[in-house]
């Protein structure tokens, strides 16, 4: 292991288990919150958040209404579909009851819940923990219409009188 540019650590591949055993370097999808009060949440993956926004049209569904529920140009495997739901089961982000010989899952997590943590995560790896890096840089590189412009004064608005008032969370 060798120092890079900014002082960074170099490791090579082999070096990479060893070095998370030991705390050294970060876990991909570290944990963030709670899911009722047991397990912690991780950001989900880009194919978890397909099967999460398909669960949460659907409220619940089997692996069949999973699979059909992408566009049909873009239908996963069924298997694989059926793994990445065992995963999200473990992971808390679903549950499962059996019907019959048919598996139904239904979607633990809530989108807003999802969508706190990503932002934490976005916050916390981009802009060092400032939020406020994350509005500006929205700001700067998007085109923004009047009509959301004023939603978000109205929202820093609240927000700093909160502040005045003494609520500084």
């Amino acid at each position: 292991m060798k120092s890079g540019f900014l002082g960074l650590k170099i490791v090579r591949n082999r070096d990479l288990k060893l070095l998370r055993c030991f705390g050294e370097v970060p876990m991909r999808n570290k944990p963030l919150g709670a899911a009722g009060g047991k397990q912690k949440l991780t950001v989900p993956t880009t194919g978890e958040m397909r099967l999460l926004q398909i669960l949460w049209d659907l409220k619940e569904g089997s692996v069949d209404d999973v699979v059909n529920g992408h566009p049909e140009r873009e239908r996963p495997h069924y298997k694989t579909t059926q793994t990445l739901l065992r995963i999200m089961e473990n992971k808390g982000f679903i549950a499962h009851e059996a019907r019959g010989r048919v598996f139904v899952f239904r979607p633990l997590v809530s989108r807003k819940a999802i969508d706190q943590i990503s932002v934490q995560a976005l916050v916390s790896r981009n802009f060092h923990g400032s939020a406020a890096g994350l509005l500006i840089n929205l700001l700067e590189s998007s085109s923004i219409k009047k009509k959301e412009l004023d939603e978000l004064e109205f929202l820093i608005r609240e927000q700093r009188k909160r502040y005045e008032l003494g609520d500084r969370e």
